[in-house]
């Protein structure tokens, strides 16, 4: 058989291999497979006379546009026929629709939502700042020179060929910021992420904290206390008490730890597992701002005192629900999820 014969036997193939076609997959199939077997004969050209070589070449050149319009043509028709299945098609209006299941607010999101009114309640306004920091905001300004044994313990993320730049390691530059841009009276909290290098069950390298900061003329210990009080009795419930354990943070003094009359067994002797059988459980770090702060943002220690407080929402969503590892929070394992 001729080259050319060959040529018009796939065509003829084509066409009834088309003709049993009846999705588009199968006709492309089809379409590729036919045009492979005109483009193996073309390969084979060298095999005839010069004089018939260009004679060929026009006939294959057909053969192909023959074979691609038959496609362009079945589809067409096919996607016609799907049309008009779907105006034949009987649709009973009066079934009720497909709701899409309703989803719900993640329970950090929850968590913090919360925490915000509890505080806008007792005339706090929220402020934020860059997550993206430098070591002015995030260290020095807070009495964290650079040779700070503090520092140490941040475990912190620097952005690599960014001198001075890194990721916060708390929400505190904030309060920074807005002393520098605002003169007292203050009274802010600074939900937002954060960065360290902890990972383990209740540490993550991405975490959310708030803090709080007060300063005015006449601010006490006291009134910290009277602000955590109120935050307690309304996110943990009313009655508890909170108790406080002198530490160490560079940016307040005096300072302290709070702890709070574990809310699942309400301090009780042995107590429960949530609070190691103490009665108490650790809420975060808290203390009077030092004048070496206010040193930083032109603020008067001699006129102005303040306090602040700082929390992780993560830890307060888990000491309300029972949580016991901060992963869950981040995995998107919609079984957990959807618990709250």
């Amino acid at each position: 058989m001729s080259l050319v014969e060959d040529v018009g036997q796939v065509v003829k193939s084509f066409g009834g291999e088309i003709a049993e076609a009846s999705s588009e997959q199968d006709i492309r199939a089809t379409q590729a497979s036919s045009l492979r077997r005109v483009n193996d004969l073309l390969k084979r050209l060298p095999e005839l006379p010069k004089e018939e070589r260009k004679q060929f070449g026009i006939l294959a050149n057909a053969a192909k546009k023959e074979i691609e319009d038959e496609t362009k043509r079945r589809l067409v028709a096919l996607a016609a026929r799907a049309r008009q299945r779907d105006l034949e098609r009987v649709v009973d209006v009066t079934l009720p629709g497909r709701a899409t299941p309703p989803g719900h607010l993640h329970i950090l999101t929850q968590v913090t939502r919360e925490l915000v009114e509890i505080f806008t309640e007792i005339g706090f306004e929220v402020a934020t700042g860059p997550q993206v920091e430098t070591d002015f905001y995030n260290f020095e300004a807070l009495a964290m020179p650079p040779d700070h044994p503090a520092r140490d313990a941040q475990d912190t993320f620097y952005i690599a060929g960014q001198e001075g730049v890194l990721l916060r390691t708390h929400t505190s530059s904030v309060q920074i910021r807005t002393m520098q841009e605002r003169r007292p009276p203050i009274r802010i909290i600074s939900p937002g992420v954060v960065y360290r290098r902890d990972d383990d069950a209740t540490h993550s390298p991405m975490f959310q904290q708030l803090e709080m900061l007060v300063v005015d003329e006449g601010i006490r210990f006291s009134d910290l206390k009277g602000c955590l009080l109120h935050f307690i009795h309304r996110f943990f419930g009313p009655g508890l008490s909170i108790r406080f354990r002198s530490s160490y943070f560079p940016f307040v003094e005096p300072g302290a730890e709070v702890d709070m009359q574990c809310s699942f067994c309400g301090g009780k002797p042995g107590g429960c597992r949530l609070c190691k059988g103490t009665g108490w459980i650790e809420l975060g770090g808290c203390g009077m701002v030092d004048p070496r702060v206010f040193a930083y943002v032109g603020y008067d220690s001699e006129k102005y005192t303040g306090f602040a407080w700082g929390m992780g929402i993560e830890r307060m969503a888990q000491l309300r629900h029972g949580v016991n590892d901060v992963k869950l929070y981040y995995e998107n394992d919609v079984r957990f999820l959807r618990q709250f």
